[in-house]
């Protein structure tokens, strides 16, 4: 790769963390660069109509550029976070920008509503579980910004205080066949899980000396209890969800039932409804919605899941609970439905999941995303089935992280 270097302004924010500049007439995407600064840049990784390059000398800082707190980030080092150089409101409204963006170009939408970010209330030591790789030394690392490569870890900020006091008890020297280790904190103060996983899907030999619970996690994702407890038990919004090992539930729990708020708040529920919640996980939703609707049909594909939401739902006498994959589900169902709530994984709503939703044609949609591009992709698709996108609410679950939470909202147009 060429190792002259040019000058280059940067004009915007884009999905993915890299800011955009133009140089000789094409985009040039650089990390770690912020909209309004002016570099020196050096080509990085050259694909003729679009290129990556990397900032060699900054000529003009933005004035919301700041230090950033962790010594493991940056180029070449820790690919866990991407906005710790850019001060946290700049980083809401960055965010924001980009769901227009994505809604714009990949959606096909004009003129998207999309409110202002939701701020974090805590913009550093959120996180309640994290997941690690270990090395063959027995370090605890994260993969490094090449995606490949792993990092030995010193220090977190961006999780909660009591898993990084965990994370230095640990010790994991002997254990050569450890794979990842998964850390995790309920919402009650001692309330600690280790999950592990090996490269031979043989569970290892234990000494624990911590008050800690310890699972085990085979390589098709099924749970092994091992040590104390089989799950950790989370708080939102006064309700106790039981999550168990390799289970899915938020990260950020303070924004957690700030989801639930805004789905509550676009359901706009009497009390007389029969609502879908679709990848409804361990009941987050399903439980609030019942407290509104007359009837909840909820589907979850993991079995743990189901079987956590069956004890999380126990108090309440109107869920159909389903274990199976949506796209399997949904065709057979009867309806009808009056609305929808769906929050699918990264990849976003499989085609022939959207089709039978469709085909049910709730009068309102309520799409939980963690992916901006498949949202707005799912969105284009839902606009085509008869469906109006109202709103969309970006919901920063990840502070200093590129990645993005929204609600959008949908109302059916079509009769």
């Amino acid at each position: 790769m060429s190792q002259d270097t040019f000058e280059l302004q940067l004009q915007e924010m884009v999905h993915g963390g890299n800011a955009l500049g133009r140089h000789a007439g094409r985009p040039i995407f650089v990390p770690y660069a912020i909209p309004g600064e002016r570099i020196r840049a050096r080509l990085t990784d050259d694909r003729q109509r679009y290129a990556f390059a990397e900032g060699v000398t900054l000529l003009e800082a933005a004035p919301e550029r700041v230090i950033p707190r962790c010594p493991h980030f940056g180029p070449g080092r820790c690919g866990g976070c991407h906005f710790q150089h850019i001060d946290y409101a700049a980083q809401t409204r960055f965010k924001r920008d980009v769901v227009i963006d994505q809604l714009k170009r990949i959606g096909g939408f004009k003129n998207p509503v999309v409110q202002p970010t939701i701020p974090s209330p805590d913009a550093w030591a959120y996180r309640s579980h994290a997941t690690f790789h270990v090395s063959d030394t027995g370090d605890l690392c994260y993969v490094a910004t090449d995606n490949e490569s792993l990092i030995a870890i010193e220090e977190c900020h961006i999780i909660r205080p009591e898993l990084l006091d965990l994370f230095y008890d640990l010790s994991f020297e002997d254990m050569p066949d450890l794979d990842r280790v998964r850390l995790q904190a309920g919402s009650e103060r001692g309330d600690l899980m280790v999950t592990i996983s090996t490269k031979s899907d043989d569970a290892p030999e234990l000494e624990v000396n911590l008050p800690v619970s310890v699972n085990f996690l085979l390589s098709d994702n099924e749970p092994v209890n091992l040590i104390g407890a089989s799950h950790v038990n989370y708080t939102v919004r006064g309700r106790t969800f039981r999550i168990t090992a390799g289970g899915f539930f938020q990260v950020n729990l303070p924004q957690a039932g700030k989801l639930v708020e805004l789905v509550l708040e676009r359901l706009d529920l009497r009390g007389d409804e029969s609502v879908l919640d679709l990848y409804a996980g361990v009941g987050l939703f399903t439980a609030f919605i019942a407290e509104r609707a007359a009837l909840v049909t909820s589907v979850e594909s993991y079995p743990p899941a189901v079987t956590d939401a069956d004890e999380n739902l126990s108090d309440l006498d109107n869920i159909d609970l389903i274990e199976g994959a949506v796209e399997s589900v949904l065709p057979d169902l009867e309806g009808p439905f009056d609305a929808a709530v769906l929050d699918p994984p990264r990849s976003g709503l499989d085609a022939a999941a959207l089709d039978a939703l469709a085909a049910h044609a709730p009068r309102a949609i309520v799409y939980v995303s963690c992916e901006p591009s498949t949202l707005a992709r799912d969105a284009k698709r839902l606009a085509g089935k008869g469906y109006r996108l109202v709103d969309t609410q970006p919901v920063d679950m990840f502070p200093q992280t590129y990645h993005i939470e929204c609600v959008a909202h949908f109302v059916r147009t079509a009769p």
